[in-house]
């Protein structure tokens, strides 16, 4: 029998080894087409296959990862291939974990919606989330997977999320510190020792950070070359964990060797394409000093700069150090590649649906055929940035040959167009409410037009304004405004109405000047004060005819939110070109803004403003026209304009009648608090002085958190105040907010 079967399953295979294929057909398959499916075979219709050709066929579209199983058939001629298709995963969700957040989805689980269900991808999932636990200092996390089969046959998966503890570094010793105060290493490092109320803001939590260990050491190691050590040597941390009480104990070991001075300064061009007297003068490096790896980079950075901008665009600067052991002594070389000098041949512009390609390319300092240059190229990111147009932009360098480049310019649009919101509350003016229709680029013509009302319960304000930042495309701006107030204080309203113009003109990159017109008529009424009791001038109806100077200086890199650069402008203004009021006023402001990221690891932003105002009485200067401090812009805690000198009157109270001179200043550190939604935490303290012959005669400051949002619909500033030398009388505010300015 056994010979028997032998003989009949050779004489099957003889017979399989000549079959003859006369149609292929497939069954269930989905997630290939059937041209794609006869293309992978090896054989065609009218060819003769075995049975091994047809199981490698099988295996070859296995591979493909589309089907939980794949056969054939094969019945006179007509073969059959059956596919099992894998389930389609339609859900994905994270539970105890990052649950609202899609950016872990797409970093961590990697895992869409639409894909083909595989057990061995979600495993390597769960691996990536219990990893990414892990480097947030976290141990003994669990991480489960939930299958759901739908009804539509489906598959939903939950990733069930257990986070484990955290370990808490309780102590870190240091071994062989010499010639550094160990203190210092808390400055670089991210795996800190504990503090006393560690949970407090700018203490040390003591939390440990994984992902940050090994290069713990390296940022040590360069703390140390800052202060001449090149031979310091710093081992990997060694860690002792109490997993009882997740507490670590982490110990270094370090050579610190000795301080190198510079013995000398060299430069080696390829090429020669600059004095080296030039590049010599912008390092800061020198001889005799001890050498500082921190310095050295950013000599390596201007040599760079100022090669490429003498066109030579693939400048590279190679630093170089050559120690001498003997003496202890290092000659610092920047070897210096030029390349070749590079034209723009093209720039493109990209990304700008609404806003018009001129309007970007006016504020471009490259264009083509113009010759590259770094500092050029900088300067356009950041006069793109200024406009305000923009969430943000790039400027990408796309190499064509030795000799030529493109530039393209990509742009996101920022929401320009929308309806201001703004107010606050205040003991005297009660609720505010300012609505505003403003388009800062209207059609994307870079114009920007707006209308705006304030009313409050004892306030009104409209306005028009127009201006043109760029007349014609030209280095010249112009402006039109017309405005209508009332205002009701205690002891009398201000009914004001009228018009402004001028015009700018940028003199350089950073540099606009302007002149301009303004004038205002301006009544009293409901005066219930005994004229005998003020100067009777305060209250008499006056027109102002004034001229307007001003000169600003702006090279931050970003209209709303600047992370670096500052501002000033200094103004004049001339009143008594007709009209009744007769003064002099000047207005200097200044800010300074400097991203934190560097130093601290995240997107902090220091801030610090401040305005000097100073009017000189020429022979009239209106009451409306004096100086006040409080609210947003000078002194948040206070009233807008609550904060002036007074005179006394007959009933006991007093009377605001303004100052001739007034000094605030701002000091802010602004916060990424949810980044996705853009929207930042701002700490704040204001100071302001305020006076008629003195700054001194009036003090008073505040403090206090508020929240900065890129809504939908602008700009938003929320303000929560507590005021600073509060005195009997004055007129305090908690809450204010804004909507449209500049952070």
């Amino acid at each position: 029998m056994r010979i028997f079967l032998a003989l009949l399953l050779t004489l099957l295979t003889i017979n399989l080894s000549a079959m003859t294929i006369k149609s292929i057909d497939y069954v269930g398959m989905v997630h290939i087409s059937k041209p794609v499916a006869l293309r992978m075979l090896e054989f065609s219709v009218g060819d003769d296959v075995d049975i091994e050709t047809i199981d490698e066929s099988i295996k070859k579209y296995f591979k493909q990862g589309y089907f939980d199983d794949v056969w054939a058939e094969f019945d006179d001629g007509k073969l059959t291939f059956h596919f099992k298709e894998k389930a389609i995963i339609s859900k994905i969700e994270l539970k105890g974990w990052k649950e609202s957040d899609k950016d872990i989805l797409e970093t961590v689980v990697q895992i869409k919606k639409g894909s083909l269900y595989d057990k061995k991808k979600l495993q390597a999932a769960k691996k990536r989330i219990q990893e990414a636990i892990a480097q947030s200092g976290k141990i003994d996390s669990v991480v489960e997977v939930e299958e759901e089969i739908l009804d539509n046959g489906s598959i939903k998966v939950t990733f069930i999320v257990n986070e484990g503890e955290e370990i808490v570094i309780q102590k870190i010793d240091y071994s062989g510190v010499l010639g550094l105060d160990s203190d210092l290493f808390n400055d670089v490092i991210a795996n800190k020792e504990k503090q006393f109320m560690g949970w407090f803001w700018g203490r040390n939590d003591g939390e440990m950070k994984l992902l940050d260990l090994s290069y713990d050491p390296l940022r040590i190691r360069d703390l140390y070359m800052q202060y001449g050590y090149l031979d310091a040597k710093v081992d990997e941390p060694f860690t002792r964990v109490n997993f009882d009480h997740y507490t670590a104990e982490m110990s270094y070991q370090i050579e610190e060797g000795e301080v190198y001075t510079i013995s000398g300064i060299s430069i080696n061009q390829l090429k020669q394409v600059i004095d080296e007297d030039k590049i010599k003068e912008i390092v800061s490096l020198e001889v005799g000093e001890p050498f500082n790896i921190k310095t050295f980079r950013e000599d390596a950075e201007k040599v760079k700069t100022l090669i490429a901008d003498l066109s030579y665009a693939f400048v590279q600067v190679v630093p170089d150090l050559k120690k001498n052991k003997d003496d202890n002594t290092v000659e610092v070389v920047f070897k210096i590649t030029p390349g070749d000098k590079v034209k723009i041949r093209n720039v493109v512009i990209s990304g700008n649906n609404r806003t018009l390609d001129r309007i970007i390319r006016r504020e471009l300092y490259l264009g083509p055929g113009d010759m590259y240059s770094l500092t050029d190229l900088k300067d356009s990111r950041n006069s793109l940035g200024r406009l305000g147009f923009f969430d943000g932009n790039t400027i990408e360098e796309k190499r064509v040959d030795n000799s030529t480049m493109d530039l393209v310019v990509k742009v996101k649009e920022a929401p320009t167009g929308n309806i201001q919101l703004g107010g606050g509350y205040g003991s005297y003016g009660g609720l505010l409410v300012t609505v505003a229709v403003n388009d800062r680029n209207i059609w994307g013509s870079g114009i920007d037009m707006g209308v705006q009302v304030e009313k409050s319960e004892t306030s009104q304000n409209y306005s028009f304004n127009i201006s043109n930042s760029r007349l014609n495309d030209s280095d010249f701006s112009g402006n039109f405004s017309i405005f209508k107030s009332f205002y009701e204080y205690n002891d009398y309203s201000v009914d004001s109405q009228g018009l402004s113009f001028g015009v700018g003109h940028r003199f350089t990159r950073y540099i606009s000047g302007y002149l301009g017109y303004s004038f205002s008529d301006n009544s009293y009424s409901d005066v219930t004060i005994d004229p005998e009791e003020l100067d009777p001038r305060y209250f008499e109806s006056y027109s102002k005819s004034s001229v307007i100077v001003n000169v600003k200086f702006d090279n931050t890199d970003d209209y709303y939110l600047p992370r670096e650069g500052y501002t000033m402008s200094q103004s004049f203004e001339n009143a008594g070109v007709g009209g009744d009021a007769d003064f002099l006023k000047s207005r200097t402001n200044f800010a300074k803004f400097t991203g934190l990221e560097e130093y601290i690891g995240f997107d902090a932003i220091f801030r610090y403003k401040a305005r000097f105002y100073y009017a000189e009485d020429t022979g009239y200067l209106p009451i409306a026209d004096k100086f006040y401090m409080g609210g947003m812009g000078s002194v948040r805690g206070y009233e807008s304009y609550s904060i002036s000198p007074t005179e006394d009157r007959t009933d006991g109270s007093v009377a605001r009648v303004g100052a001739k001179q007034t000094f605030s200043n701002n000091v802010e550190v602004s916060f990424p608090l949810v980044p996705k939604a853009k929207m930042r935490l701002v700490t704040y303290v204001d100071w302001g002085f305020i006076g008629d012959s003195s700054l001194s005669e009036y003090s008073r400051g505040g403090y206090g958190l508020g929240l900065e949002w890129f809504s939908p619909v602008g700009p938003i500033q929320l303000m929560f105040s507590q005021p600073l030398a509060e005195e009997e009388g004055d007129k305090t505010t908690a809450f204010e907010f804004s909507m449209g300015q500049r952070f």
